[in-house]
């Protein structure tokens, strides 16, 4: 079981929230992290640049965690290496096939009251759910 963080989960929760405000009201651009991630490699250079900003502020933001707390986010992932690869070979797998990702679809559209995306988070949720099933009743 993992330890309940009310207030780290809201601060992240309002964080995700206005950084996917902040994206479509200055850039006109939906937060969905698959497809501004996948298109830094294809993009016009100019739409790099708030995609590469963007991908940053993912990945510094546990820097900015850690220089204000003094220490880093605690994660552990109890996986070995070819799980790890095969999940998330999976994962992209899943999101070309649901042509978006958990952040496009869940944050984003459904708060945009996207039929779509309403259906692909009910599809997402499900199959985590049935993921940590199967997991537990078969073993790790």
């Amino acid at each position: 079981m993992t330890e309940f963080t009310p207030v780290s989960a809201m601060i992240g929760g309002i964080l995700i929230g206005v950084s996917a405000v902040l994206l479509m009201a200055l850039n006109g651009r939906i937060a969905g992290i698959s497809g501004i991630a996948s298109g830094m490699m294809v993009a016009p250079v100019d739409d790099r640049i708030w995609r590469g900003l963007f991908v940053l502020g993912l990945i510094g933001a546990p820097l900015i965690w850690l220089s204000i707390t003094g220490r880093m986010p605690e994660f552990t992932l109890n996986a070995g290496t070819v799980t790890i690869i095969v999940g998330g070979l999976l994962v992209g797998f899943g999101t070309r096939l649901g042509s978006g990702c958990t952040s496009g679809h869940g944050v984003c559209g459904i708060s945009r009251t996207s039929a779509r995306s309403i259906v692909s988070t009910v599809i997402f949720m499900a199959f985590g759910i049935l993921t940590v099933v199967l997991v537990r009743l078969l073993g790790s």
